[in-house]
């Protein structure tokens, strides 16, 4: 299933240079990581608290591209320059599950109507990682299957957040936005336990 996840690879390639720079600076990928989780936090309780103002609509998408950028880069820290660990394993995933709760759970409080839609987003989010956690847990390898996966959640609500700051009654339609993202996350949680299942069944496994 296509996803924005696709263009990682690309994305990987013009950070490169800044993740070995980081590395001869003695930076370590957990830093990285620890950073992205304090910052969507930060970010989360400065949305919540904001509320539907220009600045906040435009914070979400500048913080969406930084944290994708973090996790990029901590990721070819950890497997280009041997800095890989099972903390940073650990951290790695909890890190992206607490990252996106703390910053989908205040959608609802810069578009009041669209508060169960983005419960149910932030919801989704959660399972549809536990997911891809799960596959590994099995045997199948961590899976990234689409249609909404970490990245595509991140282009959506960025997008929300852009379109908002330009346009704020916009917001209005937040709620069918983040419902049908919920809806497609489902969908997630579906592709990544079927193709789990189907590597699972395969000859030799």
């Amino acid at each position: 299933m296509t996803s924005v996840y696709d263009l990682k690879p690309r994305f990987q390639s013009l950070l490169r240079p800044i993740a070995t720079r980081l590395v001869r600076a003695g930076v370590k990928p957990n830093h990285l990581t620890f950073a992205a989780v304090v910052g969507s936090i930060a970010v989360g309780a400065f949305l919540a608290g904001a509320g539907p103002l220009r600045i906040a609509f435009l914070l979400l998408p500048a913080w969406f591209l930084l944290r994708m950028a973090l996790n990029a880069i901590d990721g070819m820290m950890a497997r280009e320059h041997r800095l890989a660990s099972n903390l940073g394993a650990v951290l790695n995933e909890l890190g992206d599950v607490v990252a996106d709760v703390a910053l989908f759970l205040p959608l609802a409080r810069l578009a009041p109507g669209a508060a169960w839609a983005a419960i149910a987003f932030a919801l989704v989010a959660v399972l549809s990682e536990t997911c891809g956690i799960l596959a590994q847990a099995l045997g199948a390898g961590r899976r990234y299957d689409g249609p909404m996966g970490k990245s595509d959640r991140a282009l959506l609500v960025g997008l929300m957040g852009l379109v908002a700051a330009l346009w704020p009654a916009t917001t209005a339609a937040w709620w069918i936005l983040l419902a049908a993202g919920a809806v497609l996350g489902v969908w997630t949680c579906v592709n990544r336990i079927r193709m789990a299942l189907r590597v699972l069944a395969e000859p030799g496994l």
